[in-house]
């Protein structure tokens, strides 16, 4: 089940390099690699589903169990005041890539969220030292 001309089911199989904090035989969760906040976290099925119609309703339980996981690692690592946890479904949503996942973003108060579209690239170098900051937590 996955789809060759995904990039989240390219992550999945290890053909474009991501920063994993978390990965079991069904869901991985990877710093994006356009954050909204250092330690933006996408958390993914391994299988390849579109949105929250396309998923079965267990693996949806399972993305957001890790999602409930690995946020207090994210808060921790990032000295957050709290976190968003958003999903989008469909291009009326703001869904960009068509493979369901979860976002788990750090925020700060008084902070407002920049639009995904206006979000830089952030240095591999610099994803892994966060990514490693927040492993030690979970």
């Amino acid at each position: 089940m996955e789809n060759q001309d995904c990039i989240f089911c390219k992550i999945v199989q290890k053909q474009i390099p991501s920063s994993i904090i978390f990965e079991n035989e069904e869901v991985m969760a990877f710093l994006d690699i356009r954050p909204l906040n250092m330690g933006h976290t996408l958390v993914i099925p391994k299988g390849h589903y579109v949105d929250v119609f396309d998923i079965p309703k267990e693996q949806l339980c399972q993305i957001y169990g890790i999602c409930k996981q690995i946020a207090p690692a994210i808060k921790t690592a990032t000295k957050a005041d709290g976190i968003t946890i958003i999903q989008q479904n469909g291009k009326a949503a703001g869904q960009e890539i068509f493979h369901l996942h979860a976002h788990v973003v750090p925020r700060y108060e008084g902070q407002k969220l920049a639009r995904f579209k206006d979000l830089k690239i952030v240095d591999r170098d610099k994803l892994e030292e966060m990514a490693e900051k927040i492993r030690q937590y979970l």
